[in-house]
């Protein structure tokens, strides 16, 4: 009997030493596990920061971390091997229409527009600003129906109509296009509104743009204009050379139809040569209707490329020539610009030009927002708003996005666990990934 106990007594103390010592081993692992992701080897390209390069890139708490020739992949809960890919900021679509879910018809305060999540992380875009959907009437409908509700960081351009982007009815009154009120709607959320928009005006007055930077003033955040009909009283010289300022947005550039190209020589007219002069900055502003090759190859053959790549994403032009943003940045490459170039308009540029220094880049403490590009080779062909087609053999595809340090989009699962590999434990997962979440234990069948 007394051998018995003592024997009972040996396997307790084996056993509370085997748990003290796993119990120490996960707290050792637990510590040397700095970092909730790492993505381990792909080619960095930081435009704001000067790397392009080989490097890794750390991520903790949402935010970058650490980028350095290596990081061991120890010291995260996940590695992801990128080697291969391309590892860039978080992409920023300027130009997008995305106040969707108030049942209007033909409008982009409405089924014109679209609800981004479904179409942003697939191409690596983290952040979009809707241009001009809402005024200062509606912008707070559309803040609670669409900007609270979406994992994609949503900011916004108000326009200058005060009803928004409601089709002709409401962007050709002059007067519901009021300065001050747009203003003061702006200045009431900062940070979130971060331009004013005049878009579609088909009149002869000054009185959109006018009114547009009065707003920009009062708030001071920049203008973009769609410069809408091409109206002789108004030519798109003067606009450039006299109305905006330095630091507003000229969307459209390469769409030939209010004067951007020379109709004369084809090349870049005076109107866009005087506002790049004068610090304006140029966005494509792809859509359906605003991107022509007769325009575009000429333009970007003198040296005239864009400050800033953007979609202008609706439901005609996704589905139309442009179709998203990694598209519209294969054009360009296509025309001749460099993988870095294209990078550098579609992260750190952008972000400059929304005053959001935070944002498009993996400067340490920055936003965790990073996409994982591949360059594709091959034949492709891209469209323009005439149906034509212009011969590629580069085109880049999203891998991988990251939303504030965690996975949100992984076309072939490289941040996965191999199938019949090791369970990541919920706890663990849930530090790097939106995505599904095993539980820990199969539910029991009763």
């Amino acid at each position: 009997m007394e051998f018995h106990i003592q024997a009972v007594k040996a396997l307790r103390n084996k056993f509370l030493i085997q748990s003290v010592l796993l119990l120490a081993s996960c707290i050792t692992a637990a510590n040397a596990q700095h970092y909730d992701l790492i993505v381990q080897h792909g080619h960095v390209i930081d435009p704001k920061n000067g790397i392009d390069g080989v490097m890794d890139v750390a991520v903790l708490d949402g935010k970058i971390a650490k980028v350095a020739k290596s990081i061991a992949a120890s010291e995260a809960v996940k590695a992801v091997d990128a080697t291969g890919l391309y590892v860039t900021p978080g992409l920023i679509d300027i130009h997008a229409h995305v106040y969707a879910g108030t049942g209007e018809r033909n409008s982009y305060a409405g089924d014109n527009s679209l609800y981004p999540d479904g179409y942003t992380f697939r191409v690596g875009v983290t952040t979009v600003v809707d241009a001009g959907g809402s005024g200062w009437r509606n912008f707070e409908d559309f803040k609670d129906r669409v900007i609270d509700r979406s994992h994609t960081r949503i900011l916004a351009m108000l326009n200058i109509v005060g009803s928004g982007m409601r089709g002709a009815k409401y962007e050709q009154n002059l007067d519901d296009m009021d300065g001050e009120a747009t203003g003061k709607m702006a200045q009431k959320y900062p940070g979130l509104v971060v331009g004013i928009k005049s878009a579609h005006f088909e009149g002869p007055e000054w009185k959109p743009y006018e009114q547009a930077v009065i707003a920009g003033n009062i708030a001071k955040i920049p203008v973009m204009i769609d410069y809408g009909a091409n109206r002789k009283e108004r030519p798109l010289y003067d606009l450039l050379s006299k109305v905006l300022r330095p630091g507003d947005i000229y969307t459209h550039m390469y769409s030939g139809l209010r004067g951007e190209q020379d109709a004369t020589t084809g090349k870049t007219s005076e109107a866009l040569k005087i506002g790049r002069k004068r610090g304006i900055y140029f966005d494509v502003g792809h859509g359906g209707g605003s991107f022509n090759w007769t325009v575009a190859v000429p333009l970007v053959k003198e040296g005239f490329i864009p400050d800033s790549i953007s979609t202008d994403i609706h439901i005609t032009s996704m589905n139309a020539g442009m179709k998203d943003q990694l598209n519209v940045a294969s054009k360009m490459m296509t025309l001749g610009l460099s993988l870095q170039e294209v990078v550098k308009e579609m992260t750190s540029n952008p972000a400059k030009e929304i005053q959001h220094p935070e944002l498009g880049n993996l400067t340490e403490g920055s936003p965790a927002d990073i996409t994982v590009l591949r360059l594709e080779t091959g034949k492709f062909g891209f469209v323009d708003m005439n149906n034509t087609v212009y011969p590629g053999t580069k085109k880049l595809a999203c891998e991988l996005t990251v939303r504030d340090g965690k996975v949100v989009y992984d076309l072939n699962g490289i941040s996965a666990d191999p199938w019949n590999g090791k369970v990541v434990t919920p706890a663990q997962a849930k530090r790097f990934t939106t995505m599904h979440v095993r539980p820990e234990k199969p539910s029991v069948a009763h």
